[in-house]
């Protein structure tokens, strides 16, 4: 549904203009609410599996449905829970927003990829891949279709990473196989959250390729999942450091010892 208070809005002129050295355009694009269940909870990850894989279905739906605008370049589906992680409903809900540019954060992790592509001749996400099944020292959870992280030099605590171990760009390309597969480790990731500190605030964010560049050899779409332990104030504003009180390492080996206890939202 549209969202009550959009941060951009459908219709109307981009009207992109100059201002001295300073660009500037309209808020033109698209702002929706994912309702994840018609149950008041707080977290549809307590449901049963069939409602997180349709939830995921709807995801990817959403995405092909904005894509067709050609005023849309990029649709970012996201998640808050808690006050702290931007939440204003406790109702268990999701969002998205079509934007009519790729975002910075984006383009830097596509020109970033690119250049390991054409230095190396490989995916970087293919490597990440290979190489952390390898090690294991930082993998969660994994199987035949995804494997689960805590990403090398975390910034946060317990961050944690969705990775597709089939080689695709685009989260539209997701089967209905892996989406049964992504709800299954995506409920392991939140619920081993849940056990370090009941109704703990996250974020997470699917970064997936640009509707006009669908089919990268160098990228993979994925998952990006971040705990609201700590706060960023002045050193990582000023810097671009952040500070984490507990190697991706040690949060790994802890995550999944939590996973095989019993959890208590009391």
């Amino acid at each position: 549904m549209p969202n009550k208070y959009p941060a951009l809005k459908i219709g109307g002129d981009p009207n992109k203009r100059e201002k001295g050295i300073y660009k500037m355009m309209s808020g033109i694009g698209a702002h929706e609410v994912i309702i994840e269940t018609p149950h008041h909870i707080e977290d549809v990850f307590y449901l049963e599996d069939k409602v997180v894989e349709e939830m995921l279905w709807v995801y990817r739906e959403r995405i092909i449905e904005l894509m067709k605008n050609p005023h849309f370049q990029y649709v970012l589906i996201f998640k808050n829970r808690g006050i702290v992680a931007g939440a204003s409903l406790s109702h268990s809900h999701s969002q998205l927003i079509a934007t009519p540019l790729v975002p910075k954060r984006v383009e830097e992790e596509l020109e970033g990829s690119k250049e390991y592509f054409e230095l190396k001749g490989k995916c970087l996400f293919c490597n990440i891949v290979e190489q952390e099944i390898a090690l294991e020292e930082r993998l969660l959870w994994e199987d035949e279709n995804f494997i689960s992280l805590c990403p090398f030099a975390s910034c946060f605590p317990y961050e944690m990473c969705i990775l597709p171990k089939r080689h695709y760009s685009d989260f539209r390309e997701i089967k209905k196989s892996e989406i049964k597969s992504l709800a299954r480790i995506l409920k392991k990731c939140i619920t081993s959250l849940d056990k370090i500190l009941p109704h703990i605030p996250y974020n997470y964010i699917i970064h997936t390729s640009p509707s006009s560049r669908p089919n990268l050899e160098f990228y993979h779409w994925h998952l990006e999942i971040i705990p609201r332990l700590t706060r960023v104030a002045g050193f990582e504003w000023g810097t671009g450091f952040y500070i984490n009180y507990i190697t991706p390492e040690e949060a790994a080996k802890y995550l999944t010892q939590l996973q095989s206890s019993p959890i208590s939202l009391r």
